[in-house]
């Protein structure tokens, strides 16, 4: 069993520290994909505050499809370049939105979301999937969280051995 306990801090980089210090434990204790990944989102909605979604999106067959989460139901597949993540997926870049609202092409799945952040899981140049967290709270993410969740997406791939499907 993995004892996880809240973590105490308004240090942004002191709170990913710890985070990702849990996460490089969980994944000690199980390599396989699905159920590191289930984990992995698990403990970004247990631990992370002020979000309302937290989940991965998977590269399989040409588009994004829905992966291990926690939250609402959520929207099942993506076309690259469409949404948040579809253009996180299709750029590499991480994508850190302000105000969902405004981003062109936006899709809706939970109405409450107001912010959102993508990581893109790319490894070996190859395309995994991404990261996708939401808050209902407008400007949630910032600089830190980008860094702090790339270093999450880093030890997924440190661990992960990705099976060839995710193409």
């Amino acid at each position: 069993m993995f004892v996880i306990d809240k973590i105490d801090t308004s240090d942004k980089g002191e709170f990913y520290k710890q985070l990702n210090a849990y996460l490089a434990g969980l994944l000690k204790e199980e390599e396989y994909w699905l159920a590191a990944l289930s984990n992995a989102a698990a403990l970004l909605y247990t631990l992370l505050p002020d979000i309302n979604w937290a989940g991965f999106y998977l590269y399989r067959e040409g588009e994004l499809m829905l992966g291990p989460f926690q939250g609402k139901p959520a929207c099942t597949r993506i076309a690259l370049g469409k949404g948040v993540c579809g253009t996180a997926a299709s750029t590499g870049q991480i994508q850190l939105v302000e105000d969902v609202n405004l981003f062109p092409g936006h899709i809706v799945c939970d109405p409450s979301s107001r912010s959102e952040i993508v990581v893109p899981i790319v490894k070996d140049d190859r395309l995994i999937g991404v990261l996708d967290i939401d808050s209902p709270y407008r400007a949630r993410f910032d600089r830190q969280d980008a860094e702090g969740l790339s270093s999450f997406v880093e030890i997924l791939n440190r661990y992960i051995d990705w099976p060839g499907e995710f193409r």
